[in-house]
């Protein structure tokens, strides 16, 4: 009898306090090549000319779409227990999270 499922590893995963405490982020810039996806977290404050990158994700094109699909399924199950996010009439709509390459902004 052969066993096609292979068995399901256990990761541990350590979050260090510094970790714990999360990065704000309101402003996210991705660019990709052909090899790898680039996502910079950043914070615009009004009324500051100048952001600073607090964080930068680079990860294949593979993992980048695994995190698409797991945002929509956890954007999914959020608003079926809390109601639709609403993004439309923002303040400022130069905050956002903005796709460099073709210059389309997602807000």
């Amino acid at each position: 009898m052969s066993n096609n499922n292979p068995k399901q590893q256990q990761i541990n995963i350590e979050l260090g306090e510094k970790e714990a405490e999360g990065i704000y982020s309101n402003l996210a810039i991705i660019t990709h090549s052909p090899a790898e996806f680039i996502i910079d977290f950043t914070r615009v404050v009004p009324g500051v000319p100048k952001a600073k990158v607090h964080s930068r994700i680079i990860t294949t094109p593979q993992h980048a779409k695994m995190l698409l699909k797991a945002l929509q399924d956890n954007i999914d199950k959020f608003e079926s227990r809390f109601g639709e996010i609403k993004i439309e009439g923002q303040a400022n709509p130069q905050f956002g999270f903005t796709n460099v390459n073709n210059e389309e902004k997602i807000n």
